[in-house]
This record gives C-alpha cells, sequence and structure tokens, in this order.
C-alpha cells in the first residue's frame, strides 16, 4: 500500500509499506477513504521527536471497514466508520469509561510509531468495537474527522476549563483545535472569548465566530479588558513554553487553565508558587474521544454546533508534502488539510 511516511525532519515522502495485518480477533482493517494532517503531526515534521526508523503518520481518518475479526460484533465488512485518533485495549475498567487515556495497557495514538499511520491507503485498527464507530448518518467527512480528534479535543478542553456561564475565555492558538474550542467555548455558556493568534487571518476566522481577536502577547489586553482582573478560563491550544507562560499570566485569581497544546520533549520550568499564589487550576488534556461522541454527533445532527470552514485545503494523498508545508506555514489560508488516497 501506499503511505505517508517520515524519516528525515522537515521531509515527508508518498512511497510502499507493509499492508497491515489483521491485529487478531478483535481488530479490523479499514481502507482509508479521507485522513487529515493534525497540527500534533508537525512535531516529527519539525523535528521536536527523535526519528530512530521511518514513521507512518497520522491519527486522523474515516473508512471502510474491509476485513474484521472473529470476536467484531459493532461492524462488519463495508461499514463506513469513524476511527478514534486515541486508541485503547477496549477491555478493562479503563476503557469501560470510554476514555482511552484510562486504558490500564496505556492508550496508544495512531501514527506515532507504535500504531500504523491513518495517512495510508489502509490501517489496522486493533479493538475495533472500542476504537470505529459506525458513520451516523448526517454527518459529513469533514465532520467526521473533526470527530476523530480535533473537536473532540478542543470541546475536552473547554469542559475542562471550568467556564462559569456568563464568563470570560481566552483561547490561545487558532488553528483547527483551537477554533473548536471558540465554538464549544461560546456554546458551553462564555459571554466573551478572546481568540489569540499572531496570524490576522486566523483571528478574522474566530471573529465570524463571536469571538473578540486579539494580538500576542495577549496578557495585557485581557487584563484591560477585565479591569485588571483576568479572565475566568485560559484554554492554551498550542502548548509551548511561550503560550503556557501567557495562559498563566491571563487567567485570574482561582481561574482554571486548560492545556490541550502538544509540547516538545523538553521540560517546561512551572511556575508553582505563582500557581500557588493564584490559587490556579491546571489541567491538561488528551481528549477521551469516545467519550464525547455521544455528546458532540447530535448537536453537529442538529445544527447546534457548527463546524464549517476549520478545512481549507483538500489534497490528494500523493500531495501529503505540500499538505505538510502548508499545514507548517501557519498561514491563514491553510488551517486544516484533507488528504484523500
Amino acid at each position: 500500500m501506499r503511505a505517508v511516511l517520515i524519516d528525515t525532519p522537515g521531509s515527508v515522502r508518498v512511497d510502499s509499506w507493509p499492508d497491515p495485518v489483521l491485529p487478531g480477533p478483535t481488530g479490523a482493517i479499514v481502507a482509508v477513504t479521507a485522513a487529515a494532517i493534525c497540527g500534533s503531526d508537525l512535531h516529527f515534521y519539525e523535528g521536536d521527536y527523535p526519528l530512530f526508523q521511518p514513521v507512518s503518520l497520522g491519527h486522523e481518518a474515516v473508512g471502510n471497514v474491509v476485513e474484521v475479526g472473529s470476536e467484531v460484533r459493532s461492524v462488519k465488512v463495508g461499514d463506513h466508520v469513524i476511527v478514534s485518533s486515541v486508541a485503547g485495549c477496549g477491555a478493562c475498567a479503563g476503557c469501560a469509561t470510554k476514555d482511552p487515556i484510562q486504558c490500564a495497557s496505556g492508550a496508544q495514538v495512531f501514527g506515532s510509531g507504535v500504531l500504523g499511520g491513518a495517512q495510508a491507503e489502509l490501517m489496522a485498527v486493533p479493538a475495533a468495537d472500542f476504537q470505529l464507530l459506525k458513520m451516523p448518518e448526517n454527518i459529513s467527512t469533514e465532520q467526521a474527522l473533526l470527530l476523530t480528534d480535533n473537536l473532540a479535543t478542543g470541546w475536552s478542553a473547554a469542559q475542562r476549563a471550568d467556564i462559569p456561564l456568563g464568563g470570560t475565555v481566552v483561547v490561545i492558538g487558532l488553528g483547527a483545535v483551537g477554533l473548536c474550542a471558540v465554538r464549544a467555548a461560546l456554546f458551553l455558556g462564555a459571554a466573551r472569548v478572546f481568540a489569540v493568534d499572531p496570524v490576522a487571518q486566523r483571528r478574522e476566522r474566530a471573529t465570524k465566530l463571536g469571538a473578540t481577536a486579539i494580538a500576542p502577547a495577549a496578557a495585557q489586553a485581557v487584563l484591560a479588558a477585565t479591569g485588571g482582573i483576568g479572565a475566568d478560563s485560559v484554554i492554551d491550544a498550542v502548548g509551548n513554553d511561550t503560550t503556557l507562560d501567557d495562559a498563566l499570566a491571563t487567567v485570574r485569581a482561582r481561574g482554571t487553565v486548560s492545556v490541550v497544546g502538544v509540547h516538545n520533549l523538553n521540560p517546561y520550568p512551572f511556575p508553582a508558587l505563582t500557581g500557588l499564589l493564584k490559587s490556579l487550576t491546571f489541567r491538561m488534556t488528551t481528549a477521551p474521544v469516545q467519550q464525547t461522541w455521544p455528546e458532540l454527533i447530535p448537536l453537529l445532527q442538529h445544527g447546534r454546533l457548527n463546524v464549517d470552514d476549520i478545512f481549507t485545503t483538500n489534497l490528494s494523498l500523493d500531495q501529503a508534502a505540500e499538505g505538510y508545508a502548508a499545514v507548517a506555514a501557519r498561514s491563514g489560508a491553510h488551517v486544516k488539510v484533507i488528504l484523500t488516497p
């Protein structure tokens, strides 16, 4: 099969890769019909994570089931399915909560060097009854791809940000996850959402959603707008040292910082005394993808939550290098890229 591979930072290629093998009686093989490039894929592309061997990239995909193990019950060959980006064993007490992060065997992410990537013609899915969801009615391909990761992450970030009804929220970083977090924060009752990004076009996208756009550094602008108090909740959808510093400087005393941006492997010097003196709540979240589906799918189906205009670019799988370069540029023109095998 063909797959998007990386073995050198800054360069991806589409090349032959071994066809996946059915991962046991509870697994499935999915023929990918659409995949997406996530901002966290850039950690391999930009050299933040080491590459000891070629990695098959990608963790956001929808596709058709082409093979199932003998113990799979929820899907069958021919079903069009959504694939959770985060995988669990599906059989332990942690997975019973529908949160793969709580898996007793340890959660895994597709395309991270252990499980095969989603940016490929085929992918092997272990514990298919847990990882796969038959495509719901009235859900588009773009919505389904967001349900695999970005929307689930932005939604979880807002849920864990302790947003009070009528409260003030700051969202730092307006890529796909940040834009989803803006939508989620407004849906969950925020009266004001300040949207922070260095790219003017991305700020404009957030403004169209009802947010107030501000350029970095956010702290002074937010403090001025709140009479020096700060925001009730801050969502960091970037997760580097600078944005973490900004989040902690922007949040009010007894407020909550909710981090879903992916940091690199270097330690972050957490200002523990500041956190203590301000009585802050600091949360970091990898989305419980499967747990979010019962909430998000009806909201999408009935038009209550709008995620239009997140995807900006459609390319073939063979154009993956072009897609990665576009995402890495972090421009306003290219926010989210679909790759079609």
